[in-house]
């Protein structure tokens, strides 16, 4: 007898039936799980972009001190298998708000422009009776829809002195970029009037590329060691085209804006001053060493680093102020704070930086959720989740019925502490922006808890196979070796299960 998931149960008891807004219509405080006299909780999703996990300590992190985030996994759950569905910016952002893989919201890549009047998770909120509102970075070409309030950097926006949209009106605002999107945060929570449940979307623009640190923390990581990655001159003999044929290196595609060579534009004349003076000696020191070859990318390593964790010192701050704000208003038992990024980041491995491949570093996401109320502290999970899956938790914890067309699953039980028996044992991957900026081949794939199966397609027809526990920097495909043929047929077929399931006919047919 086939397992009926979590929701055919529902469905089956007709909890499901209705409308989006059926749950919406229960009393205030009425909900999945909540007694009548019980509040439903606040919402804080704080994401920042392109912040690898590997740049947060308490993911282990060899390189960064992140002591304001790692408060999230001391007092909540941190996930270990927390996988993006298309490691790019904008379809990142889609795939959060609507529930649904990239062929199905609309947007695959970061030329497209999302469709703003389909259904979206704040849209569903707002019928639940939740006040919404999105501040700081948005990147999906059209203006925000399904929120009571939204301030946002247009575009990719800039670290200095941006200028920002608040509800359809250009403002500028002087200053750093993240210190200001935490006031305008803070500004929102305090003048709020009535007694509504919040859901927050506070988007960084940090530490995205060209990582141009604020003026305190310019010269913050200049005396610390920096170790490299053990993978940082790798040459790529152990997987196909796709890994050679990239431009995303260190070496090569890093140029003199990113190392810092060249200062940001737009600058203040005293934000200037204090930016010559931190990068002048540097400038002076790398004409007087001129370094070439591997001491070349060993310089660009570390100036890279230097910055990028120089932005993510900002963003712990901007958490710190957030969580010290609810415990002083009294919210932080009853609000549900959630930290990611909408993919990771090569801080280095493999020559690189950026993301878009399925490999690790840019296929994981870093995922920490804080609601004392049900989740145990400094409790951690293993379970594969997925940013599809975020919509559909919030609306679960809203009280708010998912509709039946969004393809995650709330992971409420597993905040719990609790797996469900039929929870999934593989997660679907499928990344389309080629041919463009970074060259990195269209690809689809799937991911169990130890392997990990590539197709490459378009203009290259190449599959790769990587075992994670015998090889966790997926150094060598073993697609070709006979040992794992088994394995091979296995995920294959799961594989083209999964496509099935999420309805993708896009790229080449397995």
């Amino acid at each position: 007898m086939q397992r009926q998931t979590r929701r055919e149960f529902l469905r089956s008891l007709g909890v499901l039936a209705g409308s989006a807004g059926a749950w919406a219509m229960l009393p205030q405080g009425v909900g999945r799980g909540q007694g009548a006299g019980q509040k439903r909780p606040n919402i804080l999703f704080i994401m920042s972009d392109d912040h690898d996990a590997h740049a947060i300590s308490c993911y282990g992190s060899k390189v960064n001190t992140t002591p304001n985030i790692d408060r999230l996994a001391k007092e909540g759950m941190r996930f270990e298998h927390c996988f993006c569905t298309n490691s790019l910016c904008a379809p990142s952002r889609a795939v959060i708000l609507t529930g649904k893989y990239s062929h199905l919201n609309g947007l695959k890549d970061n030329k497209d422009t999302f469709d703003g009047g389909q259904q979206t998770g704040p849209k569903l909120l707002r019928q639940a009776g939740y006040e919404t509102a999105i501040i700081g970075k948005w990147h999906l070409k059209t203006d925000p829809t399904g929120f009571d309030y939204w301030h946002v950097l247009p575009g990719q926006g800039v670290y200095y002195n941006p200028p920002m949209i608040e509800m359809g009106k250009r403002v500028k605002h002087q200053g750093y970029v993240t210190e200001i999107i935490t006031d305008l945060a803070l500004q929102w929570l305090k003048g709020r009037k009535g007694d509504k449940p919040f859901y927050l979307m506070l988007h960084h623009k940090a530490p995205h590329r060209e990582w141009e640190p604020a003026p305190k923390y310019l010269t913050f990581h200049d005396d610390k060691k920096i170790p490299e990655p053990a993978t940082l001159f790798d040459d790529y003999s152990g997987r196909g085209r796709a890994a050679h044929e990239q431009d995303m290196t260190i070496a090569k595609t890093m140029n003199n804006r990113d190392v810092k060579l060249v200062p940001p534009n737009g600058l203040t004349p005293e934000q200037k001053a204090k930016w010559d003076a931190a990068y002048d000696p540097k400038i002076k020191a790398f004409q007087e060493t001129n370094p070439q070859g591997q001491d070349l990318v060993r310089w660009k390593y570390r100036r890279y680093m230097q910055d990028y964790l120089g932005c993510i010192a900002s963003v712990d701050e901007s958490v710190g102020r957030v969580l010290d704000y609810l415990q002083e208003a009294g919210l932080a038992d009853n609000t549900i704070v959630i930290y990611t990024s909408d993919q990771g980041f090569y801080l280095g491995e493999h020559g690189w930086f950026d993301k878009r491949f399925m490999y690790e570093e840019s296929l994981q996401m870093p995922l920490l959720v804080r609601y004392p109320k049900e989740i145990q502290a400094g409790s951690v999970n293993q379970d594969i989740v997925m940013n599809l899956d975020f919509a559909e938790t919030f609306l679960d914890y809203a009280g708010a019925r998912a509709p039946d067309d969004m393809q995650g699953v709330s992971i409420r039980p597993l905040l719990q502490g609790h797996t469900p028996s039929d929870w999934r044992k593989s997660m679907y991957y499928h990344y389309y922006e080629y041919p463009a900026v970074h060259s990195v081949k269209r690809h689809y794939g799937v991911r169990t808890q130890r392997y990990k199966l590539i197709h490459f397609y378009n203009d290259i027809d190449e599959w790769e196979l990587y075992d994670l526990q015998n090889d966790p920097d997926e150094m060598r495909n073993v697609y070709n070796d006979p040992a794992y043929a088994d394995t091979v047929k296995e995920l294959t077929a799961e594989l083209k299960r999964l496509r099935e399931k999420y309805k993708d006919t896009t790229g080449t047919p397995i």
